[in-house]
């Protein structure tokens, strides 16, 4: 099972956000996955990819400009955003953990589409996949003392939870970063699906208390015919 946003399937593009079942693979798609690192790097992949191929080195976003090339992220309790442009013809796959959502993951993948291929914000379909949410995902004072430093608006992100802790809403976070890069709020697409109150969908790192196994989130743009 794999669940998907009309949305953000307009202009020739395939995705799917997965659940603990194994993802689709569309005919002819080369897959490009990568090893994860929590960080906020990402590898560009604008040329053809011949099926097998290796991409070294750790980053959390990948984009590209090339149809049947599927982008996946694997996440249990991060946050999957895939990103469409179908003015520029470019898909965008990030996953983000706090860590990288705190550094700026997203916003650093929107200016990295604007620099490099003249990309519009205003122009982006997004879709924020499952992930854990501000029910389940209690986080400490080091957390909230690196949140504090780079959103001036975080108490709008978190609920006090007791002395130096607080529930974080990571999906509400992602939002407001894609807004203020210049993502308009009807642009901006959302399963509210918390990963850890759904163990008969998802894998949750949180709940199991170790990595059981991940949900893969793809997105690929479908070559012209």
């Amino acid at each position: 099972m794999v669940i998907t946003l009309p949305a953000l399937e307009e202009g020739g593009v395939r995705h799917f956000f997965g659940t603990r079942g194994k993802p689709p693979t569309p005919q002819r798609a080369v897959v490009v996955s990568v090893e994860q690192m929590h960080g906020t790097d990402a590898l560009v992949v604008d040329r053809p990819v011949k099926p097998g191929a290796i991409f070294p080195g750790g980053c959390d976003a990948l984009v590209t400009n090339q149809p049947d090339v599927l982008l996946t992220v694997r996440t249990a309790d991060c946050v999957p955003v895939l990103i469409h442009d179908p003015a520029r013809r470019l898909v965008a796959a990030v996953h983000a953990g706090w860590r990288g959502t705190v550094g700026g993951i997203v916003s650093n993948t929107l200016t990295l589409l604007q620099r490099r291929f003249s990309s519009d914000a205003a122009s982006l379909r997004i879709g924020i996949g499952p992930s854990i949410g501000v029910c389940c995902y209690e986080v400490d004072q080091p957390v909230l003392d690196r949140l504090r430093v780079c959103r001036p608006d975080w108490r709008m992100v978190v609920r006090k939870a007791g002395p130096g802790r607080a529930m974080l809403d990571l999906r509400d976070l992602i939002r407001r970063q894609l807004r203020s890069a210049g993502v308009g709020e009807d642009r901006i697409h959302t399963v509210s699906l918390c990963t850890a109150c759904h163990p008969e969908l998802f894998y949750s790192y949180r709940r199991e208390g170790t990595v059981n196994g991940t949900m893969v989130s793809g997105i690929m743009l479908v070559k012209d015919t």
